[in-house]
């Protein structure tokens, strides 16, 4: 230690040690790199386990939903067809993923891989798995900026899909929630209620998944109640969407003219056929 102290030719005779016990110290170490490489191949082994495990059961529980899909889509295509009411068209789309987020904390928006030259266009209705995210707010030639249903400044209509009541959904500014805007403090809406898009404005195409309400405020002598909703899409987590291409509204305001015009018109002749006369509004109708 004294000649270490005072002279500087140890380093090289320490430098040579170092050296010849590194094998050493080298085998020494396997044995717990060995424990540590088999405690990580365990963990990451039963990750899997669980992993597929949870995906099976999705996957059985999709299927058992697929089953009630598939019968209430039969039913529904024999309910239309007595009615003589039009088959609603599968609507085209397309993918797209997640290429950055804003990093202002006032805004919650995103950009996206897919701009014009896909065909892209502003105000078009972008979904992910769970449900709807939000709208693209501005488009380039390669990518588009989409406005997400978080952010304070996006509000779309939405009904009720228990009972069909219409209702105003406005973002918070926060991920995991947003308001349902002027609600009559004797609406009937519940905690649980799923809001869907009511189709109205034309924008986006309606039946898709909004939002879930988590909470319902009555407060005593106000006339609207304060409802809370969660959103149904995974904001925060999803990296692949769909850019969907709803029908004009032109459209579809055609088709339910064409249809309430087909409907009127069998009935017509059926009181015809029947030697009753027809109500005064459908013979204007005709």
């Amino acid at each position: 230690m004294f000649v270490d102290h005072r002279f500087t030719r140890m380093e090289d005779v320490r430098a040579q040690m170092t050296t010849i016990v590194a094998p050493i110290q080298w085998v020494v170490s396997v044995p717990s790199d060995l424990l540590n490489w088999g405690a990580l191949a365990l963990a990451d082994q039963q990750a899997l386990v669980d992993e597929n495990r949870h995906l099976r059961e999705q996957i059985l529980t999709l299927s058992h939903r697929g089953q009630r899909l598939a019968n209430l889509t039969a039913e529904n295509a024999e309910l239309r067809n007595l009615l003589g009411a039009a088959e609603r068209r599968d609507i085209p789309y397309i993918t797209a993923e997640l290429l950055s987020l804003d990093n202002d904390p006032f805004s919650h928006q995103m950009v996206v891989d897919r701009g014009h030259r896909n065909g892209a266009y502003v105000g078009q209705p972008v979904i992910d798995a769970s449900g709807l995210v939000g709208q693209v707010a501005a488009v380039s030639a390669y990518s588009s900026r989409v406005l997400l249903l978080a952010d304070a400044s996006h509000a779309l209509p939405v009904q009720v899909n228990r009972n069909g009541l219409r209702f105003i959904v406005q973002g918070t500014g926060r991920y995991g929630s947003v308001n349902v805007l002027h609600v009559p403090d004797t609406a009937d809406i519940r905690e649980g209620d799923l809001l869907t898009t009511s189709g109205l404005a034309g924008r986006f195409p309606p039946g898709y998944p909004v939002a879930r309400v988590t909470e319902v405020y009555h407060d005593p002598g106000q006339p609207f109640a304060r409802v809370v909703a969660e959103p149904s899409a995974q904001l925060q987590r999803s990296r692949h969407f769909l850019l969907l291409f709803p029908p004009p509204r032109e459209e579809l305001d055609a088709s339910i003219w064409d249809e309430s015009m087909d409907i009127s018109a069998d009935a017509l002749h059926a009181a015809q056929r029947l030697g009753q006369p027809a109500s005064p509004a459908m013979q204007e109708e005709r």
